[in-house]
């Protein structure tokens, strides 16, 4: 499997359901009271982690899933840390609903905000960088998905196109993705690992390849 340099390849890969995740997840956050779970869904560009939230969300019914691209959209690839916490992760922490419309959403006229309703029991953060320091005392637990970055290109490819300007997007986002992975290590603090994409054959709808985290 090709890694970013310093990532820990993760072993005793196994297919479990999806309810097994869910379960897993839920004895590594005990005492969560009057509050949603709060669970990251961290991995690069095209490991799958939209995906997995998706089945996830549907696997928990009383359920949401949050997006960092929404609190990133025209603000940074990684500098968001702060907006994330102070209008997403505090306020359930708060056990409170989410309504937050973004500053770049003003200015540049995207309608809508990022929304959550109280009384869930779990909410799902994906995003590449979600698992990170800074961020630790408003996760409850995360997934980190490991992929080849081989698959995981091509899956990009496919979805997003091969125009320059994509070209030059992922060019500019490779320069800030390695050097904030290598730092925060997040494989290291996931309380799963996660195959993205899979090389084990699983029925994706109602499974997941998994491992122990990589750095434990």
């Amino acid at each position: 499997m090709r890694l970013h340099p310093g990532e820990i390849e993760a072993t005793g890969w196994r297919v479990v359901p999806l309810t097994d995740v869910v379960t897993s997840l839920r004895a590594a956050s005990p005492g969560v009271g009057g509050r949603p779970r709060v669970i990251a869904i961290d991995g690069r560009g095209g490991a799958g982690k939209t995906t997995l939230a998706a089945r996830l969300r549907d696997a928990v019914p009383n359920s949401a899933v949050v997006h960092t691209d929404d609190v990133a959209w025209n603000h940074a690839c990684f500098d968001w840390g702060p907006l994330l916490a102070g209008h997403v992760l505090q306020p359930l922490h708060r056990g409170e609903p989410v309504d937050h419309r973004p500053d770049a959403w003003i200015s540049h006229g995207r309608p809508g905000s990022i929304t959550v309703p109280a009384g869930l029991d779990f909410v799902w953060v994906e995003g590449t960088g979600v698992i990170r320091e800074e961020l630790a005392r408003w996760l409850d637990a995360s997934i980190y998905l490991q992929g080849d970055l081989d698959d995981q290109d091509r899956l990009l490819l496919a979805r997003d196109g091969d125009s320059p300007e994509h070209r030059e997007h992922v060019a500019n986002w490779m320069r800030e993705e390695l050097p904030f992975l290598l730092r925060e290590q997040p494989w290291s603090r996931a309380t799963l690992i996660a195959a993205g994409p899979p090389r084990i054959a699983h029925d994706p709808q109602t499974t997941v390849v998994v491992a122990p985290s990589a750095g434990r």
